[in-house]
């Protein structure tokens, strides 16, 4: 069955929303959970975070980044275009409990996966701290999503034209050092980010979870192309994660196999945009 795109939205340069009616998937999500798209029959299966399911309306709320071919080509599609494929909802679902104080951190397009996870620990009676960060202020996304939410919100940005200038671990190290209790900490964004805030965490034993966005392809662990290694094991993020101890993920082999494809990628986005404008000449 085709997948209607009924709401598109620009939030930032090259960032864009969708709702996307996906009744089956958009019922059955639960917080941390994703979708495999495509959108058309020779196309490239993508992973994308689901940031909001409307189990009553039968849709599905993403927000992506355009950084390669595939998120380009979806970024010029409309609402009422249709997409070939929506596989989901795939993935383990967050652990949600009342843990006490729970910092969420969230870098760049990372942001959106928190939502669904951040208002399902609020809740279960968590209180909240939400730090965003960005490069700059019109890169910062979905902060209305999260106000009414959160307990703190936090910004920082790269250059300081919004918030404090800085990254996210600049924050998350102040809070610590406060001596305030944090008794978890989630964080969804850049690997290097990610690998940052597990590194402040550890020395205070503060469980820390992160949602590894590998390079996938089938999403049900099959082709293996999702491998990370955790705690000295082999583990496959799509069907094993997203999510996993951020005290126990080897990051530096995480941005290695994710820089493994660059090249091909740049090529095929080259390739791609160059058709394009040739079609429209």
């Amino acid at each position: 069955m085709p997948y209607k795109i009924l709401k598109k939205e620009v939030l930032a340069p090259r960032i864009k929303l969708m709702e996307i009616e996906a009744p089956y998937v958009a019922r059955a999500a639960r917080p941390g959970q994703f979708i495999v798209l495509r959108i058309h029959e020779q196309g490239e299966r993508i992973p994308i975070t689901i940031g909001k399911a409307d189990k009553e309306r039968g849709t599905l709320t993403i927000a992506f980044q355009e950084v390669g071919k595939t998120t380009y080509h979806l970024g010029t599609l409309e609402a009422g275009d249709e997409l070939l494929d929506v596989v989901g909802p795939l993935g383990k679902p967050s652990e949600i409990d009342n843990f006490g104080t729970v910092v969420a951190v969230g870098g760049g397009i990372g942001v959106p996966l928190l939502y669904p996870i951040v208002k399902a620990l609020k809740e279960a009676g968590n209180r909240i701290i939400m730090i965003e960060g960005a490069r700059s202020a019109e890169l910062l996304v979905l902060e209305d999503w999260f106000r009414p939410l959160v307990d703190e919100l936090r910004i920082t940005t790269d250059d300081g034209s919004r918030g404090r200038k800085g990254f996210v671990s600049d924050e998350l190290r102040d809070i610590l050092e406060s001596g305030e209790k944090v008794d978890r900490v989630i964080a969804v964004g850049p690997a290097i980010m990610m690998k940052v805030v597990s590194e402040l965490t550890r020395p205070y034993g503060i469980p820390t979870i992160v949602s590894l966005n590998s390079i996938m392809v089938d999403g049900t662990g099959m082709c293996g192309a999702c491998r990370v290694e955790v705690d000295g094991k082999t583990m496959f993020a799509c069907v094993d994660g997203p999510e996993m101890d951020g005290h126990k993920v080897d990051f530096d082999l995480l941005m290695k196999r994710l820089d493994a494809y660059k090249a091909l990628e740049k090529e095929s986005l080259d390739l791609f945009l160059k058709t394009k404008e040739i079609r429209n000449a």
